[in-house]
């Protein structure tokens, strides 16, 4: 049974949420659906599984200060692969940009 990791919102206003996870080997952000875009900033290097509720798994390495852009509305579920520790944080803009 997969336990879930745990979030921490370390910042939210109307544009913006700022969430960090941090997880155990095996722990699940538990199935989820963001409905803004969002990017994810890996604070370790890790690996993870990205379930779909189709059945599909996405296996994806994370490499600390990268950055990696997710579209809003896809269901999934994110579990640590990795034998460590992992963590990164999850910013969510909850508003489009502003047109340059």
């Amino acid at each position: 049974m997969t336990t879930t990791a745990r979030a921490t919102v370390q910042h939210e206003d109307q544009r913006v949420r700022v969430t960090r996870w941090d997880f155990e080997p095996g722990t699940s952000t538990g199935r989820h659906v963001h409905a803004h875009d969002y990017v994810v900033v890996p604070l370790t290097d890790g690996r993870t599984d990205i379930h779909t509720p189709d059945g599909a798994v996405t296996q994806t390495q994370l490499r600390a200060g990268e950055s990696y852009t997710r579209p809003a509305g896809a269901e999934h579920e994110v579990i640590n692969a990795g034998s460590a520790w992992l963590a990164f944080v999850e910013i969510e803009l909850k508003e489009p940009a502003a047109p340059s």
